[in-house]
């Protein structure tokens, strides 16, 4: 396993983290192969881990506290994630700073995820929803500096919209966020424009969430895929979308090199930007988390394909089942 500095912090995080998402709230989700598999990325050098209270209220940062206790020689960096107080994901423009983080919100919700974690301290917390139009509200400004001198958090950041890249700058530029988690893969490369940019300026952490696309990017998914009742993607993947997403992995499909698959692909692709800190996949099996760690190994993609890769940009605004 590779290691990269988490910006400014100055922590040294695994390169392939863990997206903690499926570890409760998706079908077949289930304890026992979730802690099989959190401790299996442990064995392979994975240090970093991002859950949210929004994960099964709750129950995903409990099972990341007792990870955390199982391996106690360990350092196994904590990140989780404030939900808005209306409960609405992705934040709206019309959606209201008190009606999404007033400070007595953001202190309670902090105080709820250490309770799950069974811990008086995590080293990154962050907005799960964000929209520019509050960034210079004072009252998130001081909250975090207090709960920063209270020893509760470590770090915070903001998780920013889908295809929304650049809707979390006015925020970064207060000085006051340590990391920013955004979209980013072989299609959604647009945080390279200007995000990433001022990132690097400010010398903030990037966590790059969603490799695969929802799973497009795993090249498993067909027009003809039903997702099992209840499973969010059945939402996200309505026919507009599934049919789209699955023409541009079929895109992709003659440039995997011999050897590689389009998952393996696609890590590699994000593994090769140095704004990167590192990227979550989710990885509820301990063949996907085999699979995926075995990607931090320095090997690069060749200059010629990563330039090929590029041109399947994929430029999406927000729509009513993007979510």
């Amino acid at each position: 396993m590779k290691y990269r500095r988490f910006g400014r912090t100055d922590w040294q995080v695994s390169e392939i983290g863990y997206g903690m998402w499926g570890m409760a709230g998706w079908k077949e989700s289930d304890d026992i192969q979730s802690s099989k598999s959190l401790d299996l990325a442990v064995e392979n050098g994975v240090n970093f881990f991002d859950t949210a209270w929004g994960y099964g209220e709750g129950h995903s940062e409990e099972l990341l506290g007792e990870l955390v206790r199982r391996h106690p020689k360990e350092k196994l960096y904590t990140a989780s994630k404030i939900p808005p107080k209306n409960f609405q994901w992705p934040a709206k423009p019309e959606y209201t700073y008190e009606e999404s983080y007033p400070v007595n919100h953001i202190i309670e919700y902090t105080d709820k995820t250490l309770t799950n974690l069974g811990m008086e301290r995590i080293d990154l917390m962050q907005f799960h929803t964000w929209d520019d139009g509050w960034s210079k509200r004072e009252e998130w400004q001081r909250a975090i500096e207090d709960l920063k001198k209270q020893g509760k958090i470590g770090a915070m950041g903001i998780s920013v919209n889908r295809w929304e890249p650049e809707n979390g700058i006015e925020a970064i530029k207060t000085g006051l966020i340590d990391a920013v988690q955004v979209i980013y893969n072989i299609f959604d490369q647009n945080p390279e424009d200007r995000l990433f940019p001022l990132c690097e300026e400010m010398d903030i952490a990037v966590i790059a969430r969603v490799p695969f696309d929802e799973g497009t990017l795993t090249g498993n998914l067909t027009k003809d895929t039903v997702f099992p009742e209840g499973d969010w993607r059945g939402t996200y993947f309505v026919p507009e979308n599934l049919n789209s997403s699955v023409d541009h992995a079929d895109a992709l499909r003659p440039l995997i090199p011999e050897g590689m698959n389009m998952a393996e692909m696609a890590l590699r692709f994000i593994l090769e930007n140095k704004n990167v800190s590192t990227t979550i996949p989710g990885m509820r099996k301990q063949r996907n988390v085999l699979a995926n760690t075995a990607t931090s190994d320095g090997k690069g993609l060749s200059k010629e394909l990563l330039e090929e890769l590029k041109q399947h940009r994929w430029d999406r605004t927000p729509t009513s089942w993007s979510q």
